[in-house]
Order: structure tokens, then C-alpha cells, then sequence
């Protein structure tokens, strides 16, 4: 859920080029291509894609027959598509949050005040009379000596938590947590899982906009649809049983309640060595839960490699969205053209670019992968079971909502400062006077928030990179009204629609950049690594070792 914002929206070594491989040769990505696959998977026909839905077959279909025409080949031993088991749970019958026990009880309603759900497979789901707890960031990070549940015991307890990091205002790249970069500590999925580490009941994180990165909006429809998981042994009962979200003025009325200050508590927080603190209340909440288990599908294609073809470049892209979300002017349909209707888009643009240009060296795969929205799962089972090998997948693209507002003067890289992608892509942005910029927004966590982190997490170096703010038409001016606009109006909403007026231009640049890093690699022989400090390096050690 809530995935990434386009990065619009928001010196070590460099490898050796192989010999025989220019980067600037790269057939003509189509922009035909682009704006048909878009409009048709936008349309209302398609229902907002969402897995595990009718739409889901309509969708899957068509990206196969695009892939078809591209000329890709299945790529699943003859297959085009993966099954991904997955559980759904509706849930129904939601009562208010209730918190009892301060100077007068708060009742918080559902949707307006609060959202809440369970990842526990189970047809009623009740928290009952819980103590709570505040937890501040509800980090227990020991290599940063940091841990807010330290002589603390919330086992069976309701645990409110703050979004981001403790240093999330430093407006440097610095500190503990990294400043204002977001950290995987600030995640809202990390929370949850840490509170079910510490056996929390129930697990409630205050949402603040401008550290969250989004509206309430964003947090309701993302969390009142049917919710997905990956259908596994022991049907998520290790995790807590209620998570959600609570307004930040809920959340005052709340600690108000229990005599203290929530602004005063969230300040203490920020500070190493703060102590979670009991709120003297209880709280309850109840919901019932309509369960269905079916698969969804990760969709396959690849052209296999001429001379090495056991070797792996990957491209990848999801093609879900929201389905039917909470209506704007009677319109329920979550469309998700830029999110992420114009990442597959791009995915099959490319495998055309490929085909035209005839097989590399090692073999290039296009994944589009399910359930992104629904917290990364395709992607996540993709990787947990790979067609092919991840010791012999070296490395590849993300594409997770492409620019389709112009051209922009600059490139950013999402969690710069982790692998050797980064250095290839440095001559390759320079070769269209383009320049490499910070994130423009990296309170948002977006390494966090697309598939490459699936990826990522075992070892894969993947890119997930794409135009800045700096437009060469109108600037940094232009650019971050653009974004302010998507984000206000129109991320995961039914206004995400396609746009026959928008300028593709930016698109096709980033898909250039994308198509030379990935030729290179596929006509080469240089396996890049992570940075010795990035956290992933000893993954990608342990699974390339004998190769």
C-alpha cells in the first residue's frame, strides 16, 4: 500500500564500459507504444486493476499479447506468468477505536478518525480492553543504539507509534537516522512489524502529513479496500492483530484524555534514549473479516541471451492499482495511469527497443510483477522464487511511474549512494547534458516503497531512478507545481486518468537511460555490487560466492 511517488513528484570507481558496447545506440523508444498501452490500461474498462479481481484476467491478458507482439518469448519455462497465492481479507463490521480509562472516554471514528485492519487471517479479529502505550518512533535499531522498547513489556498491549525517523526535520542528510532522508526504521511497514517482534495486540501510527509524505486521503483509500497478503503457512498470527492509522488531531484528543501532551511526548521522542511511556488508558476496537484465498499473477516475458544466456538482466514494473477506491464526484475507479499504467507501459516499450536491436549477450527479462499497492508482494514472491536464479540476476531497472509533464535537466537515483548502478548511469545522463540530483523529497522513503526493494533486500542491485524537478520547460518552478498537483489531486485517486495532452518526451529520455544501462550490462560481462557500506553488500557476497 501507498507506494512510491514519481521522482518528479517528489565518487567511487566506475565500472568499464564492455568493448563493442556504446551507450548512446539505442533504437527509438515509441511513443505510440507508450500512450496505447496507457490509455487502455487507464480506462474504466480495466477497473483500476486490481489482483485478484476479473480485472486482473483482462489485465494480465493484455500485457501477455503486448509482450507477444513485442516479440518477447514466455519466461516462465513456457509460461507467461507466475502464480502468486494470495489471501484477501474484507473487512467489515469495523468499530470505533475506543479508548478508555483518562479524564473522559475517546471514541475515534473509522475512516474520518482512524483506519485499521489486520494482516491475521481470521474471520473476527477483537482487541479488548488493551493498555497503551506510547512508543515514539517504535525503532529497536542496536547497530544505531537506538531502541524506544527498551524496559518496556507491550506484549498483548496497543502501542501508538510517530511515522518517519526521529531526525526527520534535519534538513541535511545527516544524523542518526539520516536526516531527512527517510530510513527503512521510518516505514510504516517496518512499525508494524517491529511492534509484532515486541508481541504488541495492537499497533497505531499517528499520521502526519508532512513526515508521512501524504495526505489522510492517501491513508484511507489505501486501507478501507479488500487488503492482500501472501498466502503463507500460519496465516500471519504472528503479527499483531489490529495495525492502522489514527489522525494527528485523534491522536491529540487521546493523550489530552490521558492528561498529557502529545507535542510535548512527540519532541521526547526524538531524543536518544527516550523511554515509552504508558498512557494509563485501554483500548478496544473490533472488525469481521470476509476471507478468499486465490493466486494472482506475476507476467513474464524474455529474450533470451546469445552467449550467456544463464545470466539475467531484469526490468521490472507493476501493472496493479487500486481497483475501486473511495469516490471524487462519483467517480470510483482508482485508474492509476501514471501509477503504474505508464510503467508497463514503458516495460513493453523497452522489450521492443530490445527486440529491434536483436538478443544481447546475456538474456534481458521484463517482469510485471503484482500487488505493488498491496505492499510489494509480487515482487516480494518473485524474489522469494525466482524463475531465474538472483546469484546469476545482475541487476536491472525499476519502473514505477514514468514522466509524462517534459523534458527535465536533471536525473535523480532513489536511495542514492547504495550500488555501482549508480556509477554506470552517471556518463549515461551526462550524454544527454542531463546532471545527477539528490531526491527531491527523501523524507518519502521511495527506496522503500517500489519492487526494487524486494529485490534489493536479497542482494539484486536493481535502479530505481528517473527524472528530477528541473524541467527545460519552466524549471524547478514548473516541476514542483507539477508534483504539488499529482500529489494533491490526483495520487491514488480516481484523477490519476490518462491525458492525451501529456508531453511523453521525459519518458522516452528516462527510457533511453534505461535501455543503454541495461544493454550494457546485458552485452557485458561486469557483475556490480553493492557499495561496501550499503546494507544489502553481504547478500549479494554470500549468493554470488562459487559462481
Amino acid at each position: 500500500m501507498m507506494s512510491r511517488l514519481p521522482l518528479l513528484f517528489a565518487v567511487p570507481l566506475a565500472l568499464s564500459m564492455p568493448a563493442g558496447v556504446c551507450a548512446k545506440d539505442a533504437p527509438a523508444i515509441s511513443v505510440e507504444t507508450l500512450k496505447t498501452i496507457d490509455k487502455e490500461l487507464s480506462s474504466d474498462a480495466f477497473e483500476g486493476r486490481a489482483p485478484t479481481t476479473p480485472a486482473e484476467d483482462k489485465t494480465v491478458a493484455y500485457i501477455i499479447a503486448q509482450m507477444k507482439a513485442a516479440g518477447l518469448q514466455p519466461g516462465n519455462k513456457g509460461s507467461w506468468t507466475q502464480d502468486v497465492p494470495m489471501v484477501e481479507s474484507t473487512f467489515a463490521n469495523i468499530s470505533p477505536l475506543v479508548f478508555v480509562g483518562g479524564s473522559a472516554p475517546v471514541s475515534l471514528a473509522p475512516n474520518t478518525d482512524m483506519v485499521v485492519r489486520s494482516y491475521r487471517v481470521l474471520p473476527q479479529i477483537a482487541v479488548k480492553d488493551s493498555e497503551v502505550v506510547f512508543v515514539g518512533y517504535g525503532i529497536n535499531a542496536p547497530e544505531r543504539g537506538w531502541n524506544d522498547y527498551a524496559g518496556v513489556d507491550v506484549r498483548g498491549k496497543t502501542v501508538i507509534i510517530l511515522v518517519n525517523d526521529p531526525d526527520w526535520q534535519t534538513p541535511a542528510r545527516e544524523g542518526l537516522f539520516e536526516g531527512r532522508a527517510m530510513t527503512y526504521y521510518g516505514r510504516w511497514t517496518y512499525k508494524y512489524e517491529e511492534a509484532a517482534r515486541q508481541g504488541a495486540a495492537a499497533a497505531i501510527i499517528v499520521h502526519d502529513t508532512e513526515p508521512a509524505a501524504y495526505g489522510w486521503g492517501v491513508v484511507e483509500s489505501s486501507n478501507t479496500r479488500p487488503s492482500l497478503e501472501l498466502d503463507v503457512p500460519g496465516d500471519h498470527l504472528d503479527q499483531s492483530a489490529a495495525i492502522g492509522w489514527m489522525q494527528l488531531d485523534a491522536a491529540k484528543r487521546v493523550f489530552a484524555s490521558a492528561g498529557t501532551d502529545f507535542a510535548s511526548l512527540s519532541e521526547a521522542a526524538k531524543v536518544k534514549g527516550f523511554k515509552a511511556v504508558p498512557l494509563g488508558l485501554k483500548a478496544s476496537v473490533s472488525m469481521t473479516a470476509t476471507i478468499k484465498r486465490q493466486k494472482s499473477k506475476n507476467v513474464i516475458g524474455v529474450l533470451p541471451g546469445k552467449t550467456a544466456p544463464k545470466d539475467y538482466v531484469l526490468y521490472t514494473a507493476h501493472w496493479d492499482h487500486l481497483g475501486r477506491c473511495t469516490p471524487v464526484k462519483g467517480d470510483t475507479i482508482c485508474n492509476g495511469a501514471v501509477d503504474n499504467a505508464s510503467g508497463i507501459a514503458g516495460l513493453i516499450a523497452l522489450a521492443e527497443a530490445y527486440t529491434k536491436a536483436g538478443p544481447a549477450a546475456r538474456s534481458v527479462a521484463f517482469l510485471a510483477v503484482t500487488a505493488e499497492e498491496s505492499g510489494l508482494l509480487g515482487s516480494q514472491y518473485y524474489a522469494e522464487h525466482p524463475v531465474y536464479p538472483l546469484a546469476q540476476t545482475v541487476g536491472g531497472v525499476n519502473m514505477d511511474s514514468l514522466n509524462v509533464i517534459g523534458l527535465s535537466k536533471d536525473f535523480v537515483v532513489t536511495g542514492a549512494g547504495k550500488s555501482e548502478l549508480e556509477d554506470l548511469i552517471v556518463p549515461l545522463a551526462a550524454a544527454q547534458d542531463r546532471v545527477i540530483k539528490p531526491e527531491p523529497s527523501p523524507e518519502r522513503g521511495g527506496y522503500f516503497r517500489s519492487d526494487h526493494f524486494s529485490f534489493a533486500k536479497l542482494g539484486v542491485p536493481m535502479l530505481d531512478a528517473g527524472s528530477g524537478q528541473d524541467l527545460v520547460k519552466g524549471g524547478t518552478a514548473a516541476g514542483r507545481a507539477a508534483a504539488e498537483d499529482y500529489v494533491t489531486n490526483r495520487y491514488h485517486k480516481p484523477q490519476d486518468e490518462y491525458n492525451a495532452d501529456w508531453d511523453w518526451s521525459g519518458a522516452v529520455a528516462d527510457l533511453t537511460l534505461y535501455y543503454r544501462l541495461g544493454r550494457q550490462l546485458a552485452d557485458g560481462k561486469s557483475w556490480p555490487n553493492w557499495y561496501k557500506t550499503a546494507e544489502f553488500r553481504s547478500v549479494r557476497d554470500k549468493s554470488r560466492a562459487g559462481q
